[in-house]
């Protein structure tokens, strides 16, 4: 299945959003989901019941929350955090993570984008 993703307050730059969609990506973003102002576990839940990943600049909070949900036994669908950086940078990167993963291989983890340039 292909990669779905939900991009919290962090990471919700339009150039970005837009750039995905028009190349077919499927992208929900907090403001979307009425989620602004809410604390990152219920963005990482509500991406996990939507069956999204999670994409945001926010490495160090959602690294540890990534930790902390599979201690607790939880599971998520997966995270990308990244490095700001240019909006055709990000674009592209996030293009190749889609094309080469499926959904199934996010479930549990963390990915850094920058593996993706």
């Amino acid at each position: 299945m292909r990669i779905k993703l939900y991009f919290d307050e962090d990471a919700m730059r339009s150039g970005i959003v837009r750039g995905l969609q028009a190349r077919g990506v499927d992208v929900v973003t907090a403001m979307d989901a009425h989620l602004m102002g809410r604390p990152d576990p219920e963005h990482l839940a509500f991406a996990t019941i939507q069956e999204r990943v999670l994409f945001t600049f926010n490495r160090s909070d959602f690294a540890r929350l990534h930790t902390e949900t599979l201690r607790s036994g939880q599971h998520h669908t997966g995270i990308v955090v990244a490095n700001q950086a240019e909006t055709g940078l990000i674009v592209r990167c996030l293009l190749n993570l889609v094309a080469l993963c499926s959904a199934e291989e996010m479930h549990d983890w963390l990915e850094y984008l920058s593996n993706w340039r």
